[in-house]
């Protein structure tokens, strides 16, 4: 156990904040998680993630993966197209650093449901974790580390007194899962569109969830379509052969922001998560940059230190990942989500470049799967 630390109470169990808990009582540590949903609650969301290998790495080291790996959905095959200059680039295994190669994807699709359920029930049995799930939390002390894990709004940034800085993107984002024909099982779509990208990702079973970014008021009203209008407005949009032909939920709609925090400690506090920083989800990297923060969180305590040393240290190590995602991720959308014919050209060469140079599209890859302040270090497999 680190030096000076007693506990550590975690607020906030989705994702991440339960990924925290796992990843610190492997490590030694006594961990309170507290949630005020309940299980049922924190399972039911109706959602998808891409998973990356920086967060495939991490799942392995806490041997989360195996149980999760009839749930991860593979896909080798990335089509990226601009249709607006009407270009495309595919990424395949092979532009992947080798050791990655052997996993099998360039990335996985994984649902929300099976992922929670299998973060609880290793938690359940935990015997460093203490759940408090639907029911207040007992006080943390002096001598603990708080983890604020509780979201984009989170109320405990706000008590601590930490501000955020905000862009309010003028595109929501609409999701939706669908069944759909023409496309391989293997294979993942990224559209950029005048109106926002798009993107088609594997569930498996002929299944897909659509990420759909356009103005948000546009988001709501599809929101509101019967469902054969909805299918016939996404099916104008799609690539040719691609044709969407059951929906299997509710289509949801939600504002989206570039969103930082001024500061990701405070005393013996720490921000994790969308608690702490928010981007465009273009590329798929919000979740597998909160899991980076969980990583980063375990490294600093593993450094030893009182709870405000380990907070301080973890705060200055997150900055410049969060900022290079932030800034790569908000020009992806503002050179690409544009109605400017002066940026046609430049776009053309970008996407012109990456089909032709095997090098730029290796650099591509591993920036989005590894983080981009992994690109000059080797990796381990």
């Amino acid at each position: 156990m680190a030096q000076g630390l007693s506990t550590v109470h975690i607020l906030g169990a989705g994702p991440t904040g339960s990924l925290a808990a796992l990843a610190l009582a492997e490590n030694n540590q006594r961990v309170v998680l507290h949630d005020p949903l309940s299980v049922e609650s924190l399972t039911a969301r109706s959602r998808a993630y891409a998973i990356t290998h920086s967060s495939r790495r991490l799942l392995q080291d806490l041997e989360l993966w195996d149980s999760l790996v009839e749930d991860l959905i593979p896909f080798e095959l990335l089509d990226l197209r601009d249709q607006s200059v009407n270009k495309r680039v595919l990424f395949r295994l092979k532009d992947l650093p080798s050791g990655h190669q052997t996993h099998g994807g360039i990335g996985w699709i994984l649902d929300h449901g099976p992922l929670m359920q299998s973060l609880l029930n290793r938690l359940r049995i935990h015997p460093g974790v203490e759940l408090f799930l639907g029911s207040p939390p007992p006080r943390s002390g002096p001598n603990d580390l708080v983890v604020a894990a509780d979201g984009p709004g989170s109320p405990t940034r706000a008590s601590w007194g930490i501000g955020h800085w905000q862009h309010n993107y003028r595109q929501g984002c609409l999701t939706a899962k669908v069944a759909m024909r023409g496309v391989g099982e293997k294979k993942a779509f990224e559209l950029f569109r005048s109106e926002g990208p798009l993107a088609v990702l594997p569930l498996g079973q002929g299944n897909f969830q659509v990420v759909w970014s356009a103005p948000l008021h546009k988001c709501k009203q599809r929101c509101e379509l019967s469902r054969s209008v909805f299918l016939d407005q996404l099916a104008a949009i799609l690539p040719p052969g691609l044709e969407p032909d059951r929906l299997l939920d509710r289509p949801r709609a939600f504002p989206q922001q570039l969103m930082l925090a001024h500061r990701l400690s405070c005393g013996r506090g720490v921000l994790i998560g969308e608690a702490g920083h928010r981007c465009h989800p273009v590329g798929g990297q919000g979740l597998n940059l909160c899991w980076r923060d969980v990583e980063t969180l375990l490294q600093s305590v593993r450094g030893g230190g009182s709870p405000s040393t380990i907070a301080r240290r973890y705060g200055r190590q997150r900055w410049m990942d969060l900022l290079l995602v932030g800034l790569s991720t908000d020009l992806l959308v503002r050179l690409f989500s544009n109605r400017s014919r002066l940026l046609l050209p430049f776009r053309g060469l970008a996407i012109g470049l990456l089909a032709l140079n095997s090098t730029l599209r290796k650099l591509s890859l591993r920036a989005m799967s590894d983080g981009p302040m992994q690109l000059m270090r080797v990796l381990p497999d």
